[in-house]
């Protein structure tokens, strides 16, 4: 799959902040269960490899890497088998290792810059990060206007709420966010959120 496949699978991505892998399968179930098949685990923790090994057990999971920030972390990710990485912004110290891997790459961008350098580096598909506090939807309307051939997945405060109308605007194919995983919530409530999620698609 390449990322624009992986983009469009579902309308949400599940950005997973996991500290405990024995948690990371059943997540997993329950959010393919509900219709999220594409699950982001960031190297946020510890955990986070182990995390990714489970997930990836579960069929009809899209298991990628998250917050991937280095050469050295995009080494570990791609040990544990990642179908893609996605990075909270964009340097070429990171992107020319992982455009020389073939996986899937869904870089961060905030500014105009950001996607002319991706552009050089003959990407046009990007994380808009962070979504609320760099301007919202209406920042990323004015960003997208020059750059026409590229798409976009949002993450940032983005919210079960909000997710709509960000989805509405056709240069998003998805947006990312934590809403479906609170914390506390029990699998049952992790698949039901996920159908609500996967429900809001276009």
């Amino acid at each position: 799959m390449n990322i624009e496949a992986i983009m469009r699978t579902a309308p949400v991505i599940p950005v997973l902040v996991i500290d405990d892998a024995a948690q990371a399968r059943p997540l997993a179930e329950a959010l393919v269960k509900g219709g999220l098949r594409v699950l982001e685990v960031t190297m946020r923790t510890a955990a986070a490899l182990d995390a990714i090994r489970e997930m990836k057990q579960v069929e009809g999971a899209i298991v990628g890497a998250g917050t991937v920030v280095n050469p050295d972390q995009f080494r570990q990710v791609m040990d544990a088998d990642v179908e893609f990485i996605v990075s909270p912004g964009l340097t070429e110290t990171l992107a020319e290792p992982i455009l020389e891997s073939g996986v899937p790459f869904l870089p961060g961008i905030a500014t105009a810059g950001d996607i002319m350098r991706g552009l050089d580096l003959g990407l046009t598909h990007f994380k808009f990060f962070p979504a609320e506090t760099s301007g919202g939807l209406k920042a990323l309307k004015a960003l997208a206007a020059p750059f026409y051939q590229c798409k976009f997945c949002p993450t940032g405060g983005i919210s079960a709420q909000t997710a709509p109308e960000w989805l509405a605007f056709d240069p998003i194919l998805c947006v990312g966010g934590s809403w479906v995983t609170p914390k506390g919530a029990s699998f049952e409530q992790v698949e039901a959120l996920a159908r609500e999620a996967a429900g809001l698609g276009r």
